[in-house]
């Protein structure tokens, strides 16, 4: 693209497309990060890694760009679309690619579309690594069509168009979720049952050959993206209440996703049982 784009936030999501796209000389990112002396030296780091420009404020990461990409945490998505309001230009394409509720979704539209930039709502609807730029997207709102133009533009080779506003790819997003992320919490709750019983062999291999894969892969996507899972979810509790579904499975599962996040394993043991034994040290 002849314009500049920006990227808010550059954790996983972030940190994959730059790398994967090679967008390095037309990308401006901004991380909350970088204002904390905690994290601002890996923060930094990791813009050089991806031979990305990293931008002081996010004021600066949107000066001149055409495009700006919103990854950032659930708990953020609506803050960053306030704080970008501020500093668009208008005309500027908004990508909000954060896992919210619809209703959030719609909140952040507007608050985009009153600073004069256009909004997209944007599912991500599988994890980035191992499928960059062939991770399907799901894109809704009035100007889904320009904008699935542009994703194509940018390397992305899985955008669909939803029919309908804002908010509706995020619908089948987080509805999905209940889902996905409930299977990996009942995955957890099983096999930890399974473990202190001694019986995880028995209980697997009555579920079938792949299970004891699948509990692995799901205990690991867990260990290492919990925190951000719940937040996704909490965004999912939203969603059920405003559809006027009880979320009674849905918040087990926000607290079994945190609970797991939170003991800070950035490196899961390779195996099931190293993982098991790992849970059980908290």
């Amino acid at each position: 693209m002849a314009r500049l784009h920006t990227l808010i936030g550059f954790g996983e999501a972030g940190r994959t497309f730059a790398r994967a796209a090679g967008w390095s000389a037309g990308a401006q990112v901004f991380d909350i990060k970088t204002d904390d002396d905690a994290t601002r030296t890996a923060m930094l780091a990791a813009y050089a890694d991806a031979a990305v420009t990293g931008c002081p404020t996010l004021r600066d990461a949107l000066a001149g760009a055409g495009v700006a990409l919103s990854l950032v945490t659930a708990d953020q998505a609506l803050c960053a679309a306030s704080n970008a309001a501020q500093h668009i230009a208008p005309g500027t394409v908004y990508f909000d690619m954060n896992s919210v509720a619809p209703g959030t979704k719609v909140e952040a539209a507007g608050l985009i579309e009153a600073a004069g930039g256009r909004y997209i709502d944007v599912a991500v609807m599988a994890p980035v690594n191992p499928a960059c730029m062939s991770v399907p997207l799901l894109v809704s709102g009035p100007h889904a069509a320009d904008g699935a133009a542009i994703l194509s533009r940018l390397g992305f080779d899985k955008v669909r168009v939803v029919a309908g506003g804002v908010g509706r790819a995020s619908s089948i997003k987080m509805i999905r979720s209940v889902m996905v992320k409930g299977l990996e919490a009942l995955t957890a709750e099983c096999v930890l049952a399974a473990d202190a019983a001694g019986v995880t062999d028995e209980v697997l291999g009555s579920l079938g050959d792949e299970w004891r894969a699948k509990a692995d892969y799901n205990l690991d996507r867990m260990m290492v993206h919990g925190v951000r899972r719940a937040a996704e979810m909490d965004e999912v509790v939203i969603t059920l209440e405003a559809l006027g579904i009880e979320p009674l499975m849905t918040r087990g599962t926000v607290r079994r996703q945190r609970e797991i996040g939170n003991l800070g394993v950035s490196v899961p043991p390779d195996e099931l049982n190293g993982k098991l034994e790992r849970l059980k040290q908290a």
